[in-house]
């Protein structure tokens, strides 16, 4: 076992697997003070985690208090089992994870002091060079008790997971899988399928890509992560994943035959729902209400950005939510300010003296 620093009486933790999320939960933890140890599998990723600073320790630590499994999902049960049988190990410890199934992990784990967990957060970027401390600021992260969950076991893990700046949601394993496969499992699969669509289109007519703006690179954004953790996700959440995507090939169909009878209105109709839910998906900060969404019309040059979002610190807004929207029609686009609906006038009336258009809406 190596060690970086002794860990004293700081509280203590265990990562196992140490890439983007179990890297970001370690420089969260020691961020927060915690003694942080790590396990991986990849010695090289380890050497490197422990080098950069991202944890204390290379090698269990049988004093851990609790333990985040970071694994590909085929391999937690097997690890959360591993984990509790350790000779030695604390009596108390907590075990999580944060797979993106949870149910039938859940089934084959089968212990009061492991929780199923799922941090909705993560990065187009690849292994630890993505991690952040910040990862889970305002995001959701899923927690799945079942009734056989040690209570003591599930409240100091629900602490943990505030602490780290997380919103927790309660759920059973079988409702995580099913919400979930609708709007990140499905998402992430018609991503890489349009992307690799593109691409072929792109071998007859080299222009394609070349058009590719605004509106493809945010649906196709995700296609950029990791593909290692798919094919187990695609496996143990086979049933809704299944049943979401024939749902969207349904949805598809109705929409191309719309297209193809020219029924514009039902087109519109469609659009325009999709539009106001869109704007009204719940912003990634824990207070999502009395907000209010600004849309400035802005040119593609250096340091628009800052100029405006410099407006918002000058007069001490807070800015919850940001977006850039950009257009295939020329080197413009939008940029999308989500702030306090009481401070969006104010911010408005500065953005407007420099000259550029803003409109602001409440958020419903």
């Amino acid at each position: 076992m190596t060690s970086r620093a002794d860990g004293g009486a700081r509280p203590r933790a265990l990562v196992v697997g140490t890439g983007l999320i179990g890297g970001s939960i370690a420089l969260s933890l020691r961020q927060r003070g915690w003694h942080v140890a790590g396990l991986d599998a990849d010695a090289d990723a380890l050497a490197e985690a422990l080098d950069t600073g991202v944890i204390d320790q290379a090698g269990d630590d049988l004093e851990a208090q609790i333990v985040f499994i970071a694994t590909p999902a085929a391999a937690v049960a097997e690890e959360v089992g591993r984990i509790l049988a350790t000779p030695g190990r604390r009596h108390d410890t907590v075990v999580t994870d944060v797979s993106g199934v949870k149910t039938a992990i859940v089934d084959a784990a089968d212990h009061p002091r492991f929780i199923g967990g799922h941090p909705m957060a993560g990065s187009e970027q690849i292994g630890l060079c993505g991690a952040a401390p910040d990862l889970f600021e305002g995001a959701v992260w899923v927690l799945t008790p079942t009734s056989a969950t040690d209570l003591d076991a599930f409240d100091r893990l629900q602490g943990v997971v505030a602490e780290l700046g997380a919103d927790v949601l309660v759920l059973t394993p079988d409702d995580h899988d099913r919400l979930v496969a609708v709007v990140s499992h499905v998402p992430h699969l018609v991503a890489a399928t349009l992307m690799n669509a593109a691409t072929v289109g792109a071998e007859q007519n080299a222009a394609l890509l070349r058009l590719a703006a605004g509106g493809f690179r945010d649906m196709t954004r995700v296609a950029a992560g990791h593909p290692g953790i798919w094919p187990d996700i695609c496996s143990e959440n086979a049933g809704p994943i299944v049943e979401a995507l024939e749902a969207l090939l349904a949805e598809l169909t109705v929409m191309r035959d719309r297209v193809a009878g020219n029924d514009r209105a039902a087109i519109f109709g469609v659009l325009q729902r999709a539009s106001h839910a869109r704007r009204n998906l719940p912003a990634r900060i824990v207070r999502p209400d009395n907000l209010s969404e600004l849309r400035i019309p802005v040119p593609d040059r250096h340091g628009v950005l800052a100029e405006i979002t410099s407006l918002a610190a000058d007069g001490g807004i807070s800015i919850y939510d940001i977006e850039i929207a950009h257009s295939a029609e020329g080197p413009r686009g939008v940029l999308i300010l989500v702030v306090d609906t009481a401070e969006a006038e104010l911010l408005r009336d500065a953005i407007e003296a420099r000259g550029y258009h803003c409109r602001a809406e409440k958020l419903s």
